[in-house]
């Protein structure tokens, strides 16, 4: 076998140490990752999780979401959460009346709201309870000073708010924000209090280190992002239960009279059904994913980065082997490794939610191979030494 060349080893390693220590070349990965979420397999846990599509357009009409109370209510669920801010105005006054009346009902009601950065200098500054137990830089983490959508006042007295913000410069299907900073204060995103009233757990319960994790109580440990958001898987969301309004009516109603035949939704008591309008926009899906990634505990992780140093050995140390192929096997090897690599990535995501790298390990293999194609193949020193036979004796 023939030693790897002195350039392979530094380009490849150069090239490795580069692409680690550079953020622009790591954010290429997930273009690698979203192939992989996207085309793996469920890993079969099923979060204690319902999602009851209401309204349209992203908005819920007032009697709508009474109807939806009233038909839930039927099998007491611990939390009941409802995406879509509920802001109707004076003129659906009555309605909301009516829903007010079934939301009295609920023991733990979420509602979504909507926090601003530049708030109306004329009204109130509300208090929002953030949590005490916070360690790390804030500085990435969205900041906010108001509340420009909510609720209206006699609904936020029975409820809980949960805010619905999704920053453009986080914006995104598969990072969802957990935190926010508002007014100094490290506050919880929908999600993430949608979890906690799951959990009966209050912010003074929870402990974050910024850039790390979340810890709560039970031993769970959230891992975020220096922004505060959370890397779902979206398929989590697949998992959940998913029903329309008719349908919840219509095993309500069969529940109430004891019929057995239809959906059957007693197992609801011990779930949050999260209710959300039909919309073209990514963003109900990304709040069911991650807090079903909360309650069955599957957050994607990416592998050690002593894999991606291990890849950029193993591949420097091939260059010698590969020099003794020729370029036509070298190249279906290529492509053939990196089919079995990707094969193998989807596996290990779908099985155990890692995510291994694929630029670096698939580019370390495929320089090694161009340049044992490129390079010119050392010659053979050894000398073949003829050795005449003595003429025979006379």
């Amino acid at each position: 076998m023939e030693r790897p060349s002195v350039w392979v080893l530094v380009v490849v390693l150069l090239l490795g140490v580069l692409f680690l220590r550079e953020p622009r070349f790591q954010r290429s990965e997930e273009v690698f990752l979203r192939w992989l979420l996207k085309n793996a397999q469920s890993s079969g846990k099923s979060p204690p999780l319902t999602v009851v599509e209401v309204g349209r357009d992203g908005r819920i009409e007032p009697l709508e979401s009474a109807l939806f109370l009233q038909g839930v209510l039927e099998f007491k669920p611990t939390v009941v959460a409802i995406e879509p801010v509920l802001r109707w105005g004076e003129r659906n006054k009555e309605q909301e009346q009516i829903f007010i009346d079934q939301a009295m009902r609920v023991p733990k009601l979420l509602l979504g709201a909507e926090l601003t950065a530049i708030p109306d200098p004329d009204a109130p500054v509300p208090e929002i309870s953030g949590f005490t137990q916070v360690t790390g830089r804030r500085g990435d983490l969205p900041e906010f000073s108001g509340i420009v959508r909510q609720p209206s006042e006699d609904v936020r007295v029975i409820s809980t708010l949960g805010f619905v913000n999704l920053p453009n410069e986080i914006r995104d299907d598969i990072y969802v924000p957990l935190l926010f900073q508002y007014r100094g204060e490290v506050i919880p995103s929908f999600a993430l209090q949608a979890a906690l009233l799951w959990l009966r757990l209050t912010p003074g319960e929870v402990k974050i280190d910024l850039g790390s994790f979340i810890s709560l109580p039970n031993g769970t440990k959230i891992p975020i992002r220096s922004d505060g958001t959370l890397l779902v898987n979206p398929g989590v969301a697949k998992g959940a239960r998913h029903v329309s309004l008719n349908e919840l009516l219509l095993a309500a109603q069969q529940h109430e009279t004891g019929s057995s035949a239809g959906l059957r939704l007693e197992d609801i008591r011990n779930q949050i059904v999260l209710s959300r309008a039909p919309t073209n926009s990514s963003a109900p899906d990304a709040f069911a994913a991650s807090i079903g990634a909360i309650q069955t505990n599957s957050f994607v992780r990416r592998v050690s980065r002593v894999f991606d140093c291990v890849a950029l050995l193993i591949a420097t140390a091939l260059s010698g082997v590969f020099r003794r192929f020729s370029p036509a096997d070298l190249l279906l090897g290529a492509v053939a490794f990196s089919a079995a690599y990707c094969l193998i990535a989807l596996a290990i995501l779908s099985r155990w939610s890692i995510w291994l790298p694929g630029w670096l390990p698939l580019g370390a293999i495929w320089i090694s191979i161009l340049f044992a194609i490129i390079l010119p193949k050392q010659k053979n020193s050894a000398h073949v030494v003829a050795i005449a036979a003595p003429p025979p004796a006379p």
